[in-house]
């Protein structure tokens, strides 16, 4: 178990509903339980764990006590599952930790069935470690672990070679535009590069944009949706960027300097998982090679002799059970990011066959050419899938990350 904040971390970045609303009960409900969530990440982490109980079995109340109509009980459904879960996994951990097994067990069981689903943050968590022989708690894990999003991605299909001819020609714009031009000189991207080897410029630009523009997973920006115009609009108005927005960010910044790049979409296998996570894949000369680059947590992922990995490695790596870890500077953990996170957002992939400057325009026309190009494992019903409706499949890797021409 970690803080309050960090376990429901998924809840306040890529929901909507922890924005101010037209509710006055949900809005009344919101302000409630973040006095209680300050309350909690002051005890817990002071191992007070008897007044940390008491917290989310204030939080649990109001929410048991909540008034909503029918039409809102409908739009927060969702959010009020995932709070419920959370709070009964963490009473778990501190009933554990108390040594009130029974009691721990128990709550378990509703985390479970209101929803909870990371099967290997309970496997590893310590504060779990006094009712791992309980036999209700293993057979809730066994339980749980039909949702193990890694265990899903391992049992995906595999991906098929074939003739490519008659697909799209992936195209990277050249620096030379006056649109790059305009990137490069307004975030003085030479000074941000440094004047190391390529890696290290890939490197220092992807920490830019970590580390200057706030990352709000769902927020959606009014504004153009340029590097310049985000950058502005953070500034402007304080308010961060969700991951696909600091994404397109980061893909102009590297188009500017000259590096291939494209901002990518990695998708979940349940169309009903509204939840993906947008990154970048940026190649690098030196290495021939593609590179995981992600500017909503500064990450990238390397191997055991801290090789740099690619989105297709990585994936591959995790299907396989093979070791993988994060850099230093990461704002994320290795066991939520990979093993829960991306391992669910890797089932399939997607990005456009233009790389450019504005690629998703929000108010001009976007190049009448435009087309979105999805990577799926073989077996994959797509047909149901929303999200793939008038996309390019294909099941070729060796098509989707061919090198720059």
């Amino acid at each position: 178990m970690k803080t309050l904040f960090n376990l429901l971390l998924f809840i306040f970045l890529t929901g909507s509903a922890f924005a101010q609303t037209n509710s006055t009960t949900w809005n009344k409900f919101l302000s409630d339980f973040k006095k209680l969530e300050r309350d909690y990440n002051t005890y817990y982490p002071a191992k007070d764990y008897q007044k940390a109980t008491k917290v989310l079995n204030a939080i649990s109340a109001k929410m048991d006590s909540l008034q909503l109509s029918e039409k809102e009980k409908q739009e927060y459904q969702t959010t009020i599952s995932e709070i419920n879960a959370n709070i009964n996994y963490n009473l778990a951990c501190l009933q554990s930790l108390l040594n009130q097994k029974k009691q721990a067990v128990s709550s378990f069981e509703k985390a479970v069935l209101w929803g909870y689903t990371d099967y290997r943050n309970a496997l590893n968590d310590h504060d779990l470690d006094n009712i791992r022989k309980e036999s209700k708690f293993l057979k809730a894990l066994v339980q749980l672990k039909q949702y193990d999003k890694l265990t899903l991605l391992q049992q995906s299909g595999e991906y098929i070679s074939a003739n490519s001819d008659s697909l799209p020609v992936f195209t990277y714009e050249v620096t030379s535009s006056p649109n790059l031009l305009a990137v490069k000189s307004f975030f003085n991207l030479d000074s941000i590069a440094g004047n190391g080897d390529e890696i290290s410029k890939i490197r220092n630009i992807m920490f830019f944009v970590a580390n200057n523009i706030k990352y709000d997973g769902s927020n959606w920006a009014l504004c153009e949706f340029d590097a310049i115009d985000f950058y502005n609009y953070h500034k402007a108005t304080g308010k961060g960027l969700n991951c696909r927005h600091k994404a397109m960010t980061l893909n102009e910044m590297y188009l500017a300097m000259g590096f291939k790049s494209r901002y990518v979409t990695c998708m979940p296998k349940d169309d009903k998982d509204t939840d993906c996570h947008v990154i970048n894949s940026v190649y690098a000369e030196t290495l021939k090679k593609w590179l995981w680059m992600d500017p909503s947590h500064g990450t990238f992922v390397m191997d055991d002799n801290n090789n740099l990995l690619s989105i297709e490695e990585v994936r591959e790596r995790l299907k396989n059970n093979q070791s993988l870890k994060l850099n230093a500077e990461s704002k994320v953990n290795k066991l939520w990011y990979l093993d829960y996170y991306m391992a669910k957002n890797l089932y399939w992939i997607q990005c456009t066959n233009k790389s450019q400057f504005n690629t998703e325009s929000r108010y001009r026309p976007v190049a009448p050419d435009l087309q979105y190009i999805s990577l799926v494992p073989s077996g994959f019903n797509k047909s149901n899938n929303k999200y793939l409706k008038n996309n390019v499949i294909t099941f070729d890797p060796a098509y989707f990350w061919r090198s720059p021409q």
